[in-house]
């Protein structure tokens, strides 16, 4: 790995890493914007939860750092010293143009102005594509994601960088984002509580999460509606690789909660039709002694675990 040597831009980008609503007001007018409701845009400007979330999401110079939503850039300027390359991703053309006026000397910095995701299910090819070369140019390297992440398109980024497959290098080795303090509840949600879904079981099988701070309203412009949290999660390559199939294991998850006050039973048999037996299933819940009664929400981690395999194994005989 080359010598690691911090990025620092050549011209003062003070005003970008000192984002507060009154420099937002009075840049926005200067160039003849306003914040697009349909993109999510809505800017933290409390810098003590700016720094936080960099604080927490451990950034060094071994870290290759994706970003989504750059807006203004004020988190990437603070960010890009820290680490080894940052990938930031913008999808409104004029809030790219902005940044890149704070942005543009950094060196360790790509800016790409792109829609994070192709679909719902799978990323942007033109991201995953920078991904992928940046860890390749940096041997030893790890991927961080690091950002206030857009309201909208939280939820498909996480699940989707944990797929199998998404990456060649892999999953993040960490994930440390502002999203709705909703979706945070599901994502560390236990089971048997009304938030835990298959977002819940999905990311807790593979990581360790918290939820580091909740933040009001009052920390962003436009203020959302809606409260909102830090949430960190760190890749636990044990939970990960115990799990033989990530990719059935990723449709047994939402299948399984897709009618969340059906039985169990119902929805095995459901969701899996054409690949297991009536009878199978029945042999397969008497075995994990689970009853006729028997809800997703109210398996523990380790109980869907066994269930999805036993239903992969049950799968591949018929």
């Amino acid at each position: 790995m080359s010598k690691f040597s911090p990025q620092k831009p050549t011209r003062d980008t003070g005003s970008s890493s000192n984002q507060t609503l009154a420099f937002l007001l009075r840049r926005f007018k200067e160039v003849g914007i306003s914040p697009v409701h349909q993109l999510g845009q809505n800017f933290l400007i409390d810098l003590n939860i700016q720094r936080l979330l960099i604080r927490r999401a451990a950034l060094d110079e071994n870290d290759i750092v994706l970003e989504v939503g750059t807006g203004t850039g004020s988190m990437s300027v603070q960010m890009a010293p820290l680490c080894r390359k940052l990938i930031t991703v913008e999808l409104d053309e004029k809030l790219f143009a902005l940044s890149q006026e704070d942005l543009g000397d950094l060196e360790n910095i790509e800016q790409l102005n792109v829609d994070i995701l192709k679909n719902k299910n799978a990323l942007n090819p033109v991201v995953l594509e920078a991904i992928e070369k940046a860890m390749a140019d940096n041997p030893g390297c790890r991927l961080k994601l690091a950002a206030n992440l857009p309201y909208a398109v939280a939820t498909p980024i996480i699940s989707n960088l944990m797929r199998p497959g998404a990456l060649s290098c892999g999953a993040p080795y960490s994930m440390t984002v502002t999203i709705q303090k909703e979706m945070g509840d599901r994502i560390i949600a236990a089971p048997g509580s009304k938030d835990f879904c298959a977002l819940s079981l999905w990311m807790q099988a593979q990581c360790d999460v918290e939820m580091t701070r909740i933040i009001p309203p009052s920390v962003f412009w436009p203020r959302p509606k809606v409260y909102s949290a830090i949430v960190h999660m760190q890749t636990n390559p044990e939970k990960r690789s115990a799990i033989p199939d990530l990719e059935f294991f990723h449709q047994y998850a939402k299948a399984l909660f897709l009618h969340r006050r059906k039985f169990l039973r119902s929805e095995l048999i459901s969701a899996f039709k054409d690949r297991v037996s009536k009878q199978d299933v029945d042999a397969i819940m008497a075995q994990l002694g689970l009853g006729e009664t028997a809800r997703a929400e109210a398996l523990p981690l380790e109980t869907h675990l066994q269930l999805c395999e036993a239903m992969r194994e049950a799968g591949k005989r018929q």
